[in-house]
């Protein structure tokens, strides 16, 4: 008995392709942020390119899924399967950079954020550890200072009657906390020096990881005896890159409201003292003994 050959219907080549580019792209972005968060390496431009070139190969499988569902309504061809899985392997990928685009369109071109422009906190412990790559240490100067008043003008600096010790023992409660949490964005300490009366201002130095790709951004808090309590100065800035897409404006901002919660809980408010009375105070009456005048007058 002859075998009857029924002929299949041929698959969408631009389905194929579409999907094992989308494949590829999400393989080369997963090794690339494996690299940046968990390479003991300072230097992650290499990471950073193959990350922005798997988003590149990512666009292009988004067209070639785009391409091939035209393909497959007019032929009748097979590859509807692949199509979707590039186009959502894609999407996955160019979701979150997507956001950062729309988001950057509203922010100045600045990395560098700090709480006072015309004294800003140094690095020091954190100098150090930079690469030869890395932004400059040195704050980028007026116009910087401008930009971030425009954009961020509730950035400001922290003034407490607490102690100097006690704003710094609040401050570093605040960033242990942090580097407590095994929750991204997680913070490394790196350098903690209490304040000396007269002498030395409070130091803390740490280096904050971002969620995603685990980016490297240096923090310096800085506090001062300032008369009858003291100042806190933050200053957070991106190691690599131009532009932060506001993410060292919002860390100072969170930080600084967790370090004045923090002082406000180690000193609580005391109660207001009683007001004194007033007017003359009344001297009691005394009862004068009756029976011994009339028992003079009696005589």
């Amino acid at each position: 008995m002859a075998r009857r050959y029924i002929p299949s219907e041929p698959t969408s080549r631009l389905a194929i392709w579409a999907r094992r580019m989308a494949v590829f792209a999400l393989l080369a972005s997963l090794l690339a942020i494996g690299f940046v968060r968990w390479s003991p390496f300072e230097e992650i431009r290499p990471a950073l390119a193959t990350f922005a070139g798997a988003l590149a190969i990512a666009v292009v499988a988004l067209l070639l899924a785009f391409a091939a569902f035209v393909v497959i309504w007019v032929e009748g061809l097979k590859g509807i399967g692949a199509a979707v899985s590039a186009m959502a392997i894609s999407l996955a990928l160019l979701a979150y950079p997507a956001y950062l685009g729309i988001k950057a369109y509203q922010l100045p071109w600045i990395y560098d954020i700090t709480t006072d422009p015309i004294d800003p906190p140094r690095y020091e412990a954190l100098a150090r550890l930079r690469g030869r790559d890395a932004n400059p240490i040195t704050y980028p100067g007026l116009y910087s200072a401008d930009q971030q008043r425009i954009a961020y003008p509730d950035i400001g600096p922290l003034g407490t009657n607490a102690s100097p010790q006690a704003a710094y023992d609040a401050a570093l409660a605040v960033v242990n906390k942090r580097k407590d949490s095994f929750a991204a964005p997680y913070w490394r300490l790196i350098d903690a020096r209490p304040p000396l009366p007269g002498r030395r201002e409070g130091r803390i130095e740490a280096i904050v990881y971002s969620s995603v790709m685990g980016l490297r951004d240096d923090i310096v808090i800085r506090v001062r005896a300032e008369g009858d309590g003291a100042r806190i100065d933050v200053r957070s800035s991106s190691r690599y890159g131009s532009f932060d897409f506001g993410a060292n404006a919002g860390r100072v901002r969170r930080l600084m409201n967790d370090i004045e919660d923090a002082i406000r809980t180690q000193r609580p408010e005391r109660p207001p003292p009683t007001p004194p009375a007033f007017g003359k105070k009344k001297t009691p009456l005394v009862k004068k003994d009756r029976s011994k005048g009339d028992a003079q007058r009696a005589r």
